[in-house]
């Protein structure tokens, strides 16, 4: 039986979240609406996430020393990896120790790496998976290359929200998008996979939630990434029943061999009714954000609930939704959201202002979310209201 005590007493809930960006904010609140005392941690200081939570620490999530140290500290009850960049091995030692790791030590550290997990599904699993092949320094890689065959995509096998993602389409390019990779990668320079170029009609990301009700999907999610990084995102995607029964099977597949509770951003690319696995992350994905306005639980409602142990019996949509992201770009820590009445000016808009403290290149900073009678009419919607939008970037 569940239970959960006064918050930040000893017979309370405590949950320490490793990484506290946005998706962790909002995984912080939805602990804090059932009590759980909930710690914040990322490698920079006033992190979305921090901004909210009980109590922070800043420090390298790769450092494995420092992060045992902290764990030790507070004693979480739930240890919740929100970013890749995390010294996964002391995860797995700290949960043969008794720690709880969400959803499991083991998924943190396979999916942390583009090689572990990419094996797990093509190799151990049989999941249909674009071609693909790794390399560890530029001879490997031009090998590679010749083997998967040119157009294809480049990846550090470390790194999200696309950075060091490229696309090689002529031989001429071979030499920078290895830079590009090399500059890339979350975790420093290093191995590579490139994968053979997949001709899809569209991808998705199917929220997929394990918890002790069993396993529940929620309606696909379609989207929309400039170089790899999320822009736009729709609920729900059209698809074929044979397409969507497919797509489930995978994601069931592989999620179950990742085990533990939580949400699991499983992306799949659909050529008709053919279903190819791309990816998976064990934890919120940043085009479920749409969630937020399209279900009565949102991703991280069902994540903090699925983690807690608690059920999840049924996931009730709302209606079509779209989200579109707000990219910003420059070098400053002074942003103004300006003109947010006339953002705002439309039924049916929600806006969702991120606080992160500085930019540095560019950024996503919020993400607005819309909802209406089709889905073609909430991307329009939240369209409309991005291009009312005003962004002041401020000088340091």
């Amino acid at each position: 039986m569940s239970k959960i005590g006064s918050v930040m007493t000893p017979v309370g809930r405590k949950a320490l979240l490793l990484g506290s960006g946005e998706l962790g904010k909002e995984v912080a609140i939805e602990l804090q609406r059932y009590g759980v005392e909930v710690v914040a941690c990322d490698k920079y200081a006033n992190a979305p996430a921090m901004q909210i939570a009980h109590r922070c620490h800043v420090f390298n999530m790769l450092d494995g020393a420092k992060l045992r140290e902290i764990i030790e500290l507070e004693k979480p009850d739930h240890i919740i990896p929100e970013v890749e960049a995390i010294a996964t091995p002391v995860l797995k030692e700290l949960e043969a120790e008794g720690y709880n790791v969400t959803p499991t030590a083991n998924a943190a550290w396979l999916t942390m790496n583009r090689e572990g997990i990419r094996r797990l599904a093509a190799e151990e699993l049989g999941v249909t998976t674009s071609p693909y092949r790794f390399a560890s320094d530029f001879e490997e890689f031009k090998k590679a290359v010749a083997e998967v065959g040119i157009p294809c995509v480049v990846k550090p096998i470390m790194s999200s929200s696309g950075h060091g993602q490229s696309v090689i389409k002529k031989e001429e390019d071979i030499e920078n998008s290895w830079k590009i990779a090399q500059e890339g990668g979350r975790a420093g320079a290093g191995r590579v996979i490139v994968e053979g170029f997949v001709n899809f009609d569209y991808e998705i990301t199917l929220l997929t939630v394990r918890s002790c009700s069993g396993t529940t999907f929620c309606a696909p999610v379609g989207h929309i990434q400039i170089d790899g990084d999320y822009r736009y995102s729709w609920q729900p995607q059209p698809m074929s029943q044979s397409a969507l029964a497919s797509a489930q099977e995978i994601a069931k597949k592989v999620t179950d061999a990742l085990g533990g509770y939580g949400i699991f951003g499983v992306e799949l690319f659909i050529q008709g009714d053919n279903v190819i696995f791309s990816e998976v992350s064990p934890r919120p994905h940043d085009t479920g954000m749409v969630t937020m306005i399209s279900q009565d639980l949102s991703e991280f409602g069902l994540h903090a609930r699925a983690l807690l142990g608690l059920p999840v019996p049924a996931i009730r949509f709302l209606g079509p939704s779209a989200s579109r992201a707000i990219v910003v770009e420059g070098d400053t820590d002074k942003i103004e959201m300006d003109n947010l009445e006339e953002v705002l000016s439309e039924p049916g808009v929600q806006l969702r202002i991120f606080g992160k403290p500085e930019i540095k290149g560019h950024r996503r900073m919020g993400v607005i979310l819309a909802t209406d009678e089709t889905v073609e009419a909430a991307r329009e919607k939240a369209e409309r209201a991005y291009n009312a939008l005003r962004i002041n970037v401020l000088p340091r």
